[in-house]
């Protein structure tokens, strides 16, 4: 190797993929099943030197956006990059030499994100706007500001093959979906994101490479491992034979997202398929890697654990992964039977009680060890003392809207105030509160499970589907069955583009999300989100209450009744009590008409309880000589 490229190659950011540095672009490949390798660019055809540990590369004068492929010993096929930036033609197609230089980026101050204080709002770019672009998703960042979104979590955008999918199935990890724009389309994204104070974090996914467009055993037989069970396919190989290059691959794919497009971090989906050795683990990597890409900026790295595997929280030090949140599927599960009444599958283990709702705003996790009888083993480990906001809390994501009949949403599925009075312990418990798109406005879009493959492989993953939802006895009903949306029909996909008109006629609503996230915001205790700062007490059949303690008797009470009205003679629970020289005052209520409610007083002649069926009231401990006719929320609406 020549001096000078021995200087571009010291430049090179990552261990594979093509960059370009000064006016050359190097290209470097790992294949050590095999034992030549070639470039095509254009008419130019070139033998890549080989290196050690199966490496491949080589130096040439090959501009941005030209397209190339590789020629492996002596195939007539030509193969895509596995690291490639960018495929215009697909999976199948040529990989295409992207300069992430080229973007000049506007919003140089961002800092980051914090955990602390979002509002998550998970998106599919190809169903959240009219286009299904980026272009068209940014158009929307004025309106997800005004309803006080703070964080964007995007779904998987790695290329996959076909028209659409959920992007669970990408092939080409580094190169963003061309179905949705360019590269600099996606980093145009993000910084008007910034520019909206929004943050935006990205879902990956490390536990699979889709069926369709993998080229990965192609250059090489050490990709995947047999010695793990995974429900998607062969496991990717992070402690065997030659595992250490995999691990580069995915460790860098993790730095490349935060570093190129300035991601605010990760959410890595179904960690408990992750597997590796004990010693240290590649999770343990990712984390460290990803952050020290972020430089000086904040990131927010968030775990998918079925088991709800709460080490992943925990700091290094402690045995634990260093991730900063988990989602929370026990939330979701008691909210769902609770609203619905409906216990089946893997609801069966929730009651929707009152005493759930209290185990999970004050522990987030409602199974941490305990035997969980759908899967008939314990589930779950110890974390009592985990943060608040460390639970990703949610009453809808895309799984949980696709396995519904139809794609349906929550609030289809319950009374509306049942559905506002959800909503209000959502977005001011302690925890992190995550929308799926289009529920700030109760969108009636329905969210199925959409793949656009070949038709042998659309078959099978229709049967798939289908073997799936058979565990809901209310789906095996012929009539039902016959009408769940095949996921290769174009027009399934077509039908879950969101309908922004919505918007506006559904403003009760939209109010509803705004006003709650206000409060959450600027209410300084229902902000704090600090542990132990809050208890509750069941009140009812279907009913219970939250206090939030401040410091100086400054309390928040949240009573929360999803069944019949309440009016009992006396509360025999000192919670209910107001600090001392202190009464309750009204700052919110779910039924307020604003929302579509019918009113709900909470006391009568100032003192005996009336607490109205399915309804959630905030209280503010005020001076007992305020004026209990200007409540807050008084102030707020006059």
């Amino acid at each position: 190797m020549t001096t000078q490229n021995s200087q571009i190659e010291a430049q090179r950011r990552y261990r594979i993929g093509a960059e370009t540095i000064n006016d050359m672009t190097s290209f470097r490949v790992w294949a050590p099943s095999r034992r030549t390798v070639h470039i095509v660019v254009g008419d130019e055809r070139r033998q890549l030197e080989p290196e050690a540990e199966g490496y491949f590369s080589t130096i040439m004068r090959a501009p941005a956006n030209a397209c190339y492929r590789f020629q492996l010993d002596n195939d007539e096929k030509l193969y895509p990059d596995p690291a490639s930036r960018y495929q215009p033609m697909g999976p199948h197609g040529p990989s295409q030499i992207v300069d992430p230089r080229a973007y000049q980026w506007r919003n140089n101050k961002w800092r980051g994100s914090s955990l602390k204080g979002q509002l998550i709002y998970e998106m599919h770019v190809g169903t959240f706007s009219e286009t299904g672009t980026w272009t068209g998703a940014g158009a929307k960042l004025p309106l997800l500001a005004d309803a006080g979104i703070t964080l964007i979590e995007m779904m998987p955008v790695s290329d996959f093959p076909g028209r659409f999918g959920w992007g669970y199935d990408g092939v080409n990890l580094f190169a963003p979906c061309r179905l949705y724009g360019s590269p600099d389309d996606l980093r145009h994204f993000i910084d008007d994101a910034h520019q909206h104070n929004i943050g935006v974090i990205l879902d990956i996914v490390y536990n699979h490479i889709g069926p369709d467009g993998n080229y990965l055993p192609q250059f090489s037989d050490h990709w995947f491992t047999k010695r793990y069970k995974n429900e998607w396919g062969d496991a990717l190989n992070f402690d065997g034979p030659h595992a250490q290059a995999v691990r580069n691959f995915f460790i860098e794919n993790a730095e490349y997202w935060i570093e190129e497009f300035r991601f605010d971090g990760l959410r890595l989906d179904a960690t408990q398929s992750i597997h590796d050795s004990p010693s240290e683990h590649i999770l343990d990597e990712i984390v460290r890697a990803a952050r020290k890409a972020a430089a000086d900026r904040e990131i927010i790295l968030i775990a998918e654990s079925e088991p709800m595997d709460t080490r992943l929280t925990r700091p290094p030090e402690d045995g634990g992964y260093g991730l900063d949140a988990i989602w929370n599927d026990d939330l979701h599960h008691s909210a769902l039977v609770a609203m619905t009444g409906r216990t089946e599958a893997y609801f069966e283990d929730h009651q929707g009680a009152p005493q759930e709702f209290i185990s999970a705003v004050k522990y987030g996790a409602l199974y941490q060890g305990q035997f969980y009888a759908h899967q008939g083993k314990t589930r779950g480990c110890a974390g009592l003392n985990a943060a608040p906001a460390a639970f990703v809390n949610y009453l809808e994501n895309h799984d949980q809207i696709a396995n519904t009949h139809l794609g349906r949403r929550f609030h289809q599925r319950t009374s509306p105030g049942r559905a506002r009075a959800m909503t209000t312990l959502l977005l001011l418990a302690p925890g992190t509160p995550m929308l799926f798109q289009g529920q700030e406005f109760w969108s009636r879009t329905p969210f199925d499970y959409f793949a656009d493959h070949e038709p042998e492989l659309s078959a099978r993953v229709r049967e798939g589907r289908q073997s799936f939802l058979r565990q809901f006895p209310s789906l095996n009903a012929e009539a039902i069955s016959q009408a769940l949306r095949a996921p290769g029909d174009l027009r399934t996909f077509a039908d879950c583009r969101l309908d922004w008109s919505e918007r506006n006629r559904n403003n009760e609503a939209l109010s509803l999300h705004r006003d709650l996230l206000a409060l959450r915001r600027e209410d300084p205790i229902f902000a704090a989100q600090c542990y132990g700062a809050i208890d509750g007490a069941v009140i009812g059949p279907e009913a219970f209450l939250l206090r939030y303690f401040g410091e100086r008797g400054d309390d928040r009470l949240l009573v929360v009744n999803l069944g019949r009205d309440l009016t009992p003679r006396s509360l025999a629970e000192p919670l209910a009590a107001p600090p001392h020289g202190r009464r309750w005052g009204e700052i919110f209520s779910s039924e307020n008409p604003a929302y579509g409610g019918g009113g709900s007083p909470i006391f009568e002649n100032s003192a005996r309880w009336r607490i109205q069926g399915h309804t959630a009231i905030a209280l503010a401990a005020m001076p007992a000589s305020h004026d209990a006719s200007l409540t807050l929320e008084a102030q707020a609406h006059r």
